[in-house]
């Protein structure tokens, strides 16, 4: 998917999140849902998510992309001709230059399969692992405190059964003025949340209030993501598995971020002396 992801930014304009990545990779290689809904080995990644996130490192290892803080991603150059580039020569040099990652390199390996030696060195994957192994009351308490550090207040996890699937009720607070009321449901399992669950969360929500939130650790299908923006419908606003597991990151929660030091003498300095 190296030069999809590359088309896919040239489409977007030079630049685009993960999520319209995705989407775009998705247009331009007509992938069916059932290919977007396959797992990835025992993670809440989808197939394609894994492949795609390791294209992204893969061309920006090569040099052709570089990301933001704030997870977007852009070419580094707008003359990038994708029909010039060669999918298993920008791994091999990526391979070659990162010795600690050095892989026996097969020409009759595919550059998807080259991509899949690299899996026990995503972190993400190994957050998953530990999200799908809480217990349903962890998880509904971690998503809590997750709303909590994200800006909510009055967060409570209700956990009631027969209550339609609402998890919880929180309050959003915007720049300091303005709030609603948002209802949540957790989803902590490896599968696609459809559109018919997404219809029955807005049921239980009826009523109650304008605005849905919906947290999983697996992925949407695309008619999921479709449904729960409809038109003339109360919208729910989705966190799949990957972006849990960045926000995790970025608040904190349940990762640790070590800062390496890295000291080069500078010999040029010193022959200045």
């Amino acid at each position: 998917m190296l030069i999809p992801t590359i088309q896919a930014l040239q489409i977007l304009g030079g630049s685009g999140t993960t999520e319209e990545i995705y989407d775009r990779v998705a247009q331009i290689l007509k992938l069916p849902d059932e290919v977007l809904e396959i797992p990835h080995g025992s993670s809440s990644q989808s197939e394609v998510e894994y492949r795609l996130a390791w294209s992204r490192t893969y061309l920006k290892k090569y040099g052709l992309l570089q990301n933001s803080a704030r997870g977007v991603w852009s070419l580094l150059s707008t003359t990038i001709n994708p029909d010039g580039l060669d999918p298993k020569e920008i791994v091999k040099t990526v391979r070659d230059t990162d010795k600690s990652k050095v892989v026996p390199s097969d020409p009759m390996t595919e550059t998807v399969e080259a991509i899949e030696t690299l899996e026990e060195l995503a972190w993400h994957q190994q957050l998953h692992k530990m999200l799908l192994e809480l217990e349903p009351s962890a998880f509904e308490r971690l998503a809590q405190r997750l709303l909590r550090e994200s800006g909510f207040i009055q967060v409570q996890v209700t956990g009631k059964s027969g209550d339609g699937g609402i998890d919880g009720v929180g309050i959003a607070r915007i720049n300091g003025f303005l709030s609603f009321h948002v209802l949540f449901q957790c989803k902590r399992y490896q599968g696609a949340v459809t559109a018919g669950q997404i219809r029955d969360f807005r049921g239980a929500m009826q009523g109650r209030t304008d605005k849905g939130l919906l947290i999983t650790t697996g992925t949407f299908t695309r008619d999921a993501i479709k449904e729960a923006t409809r038109d003339g419908a109360p919208p729910i606003d989705l966190i799949d598995g990957e972006q849990l597991v960045q926000r995790l990151k970025e608040l904190g929660l349940g990762v640790k971020i070590t800062m390496i030091e890295s000291v080069e003498v500078d010999t040029a300095w010193f022959a200045k002396i």
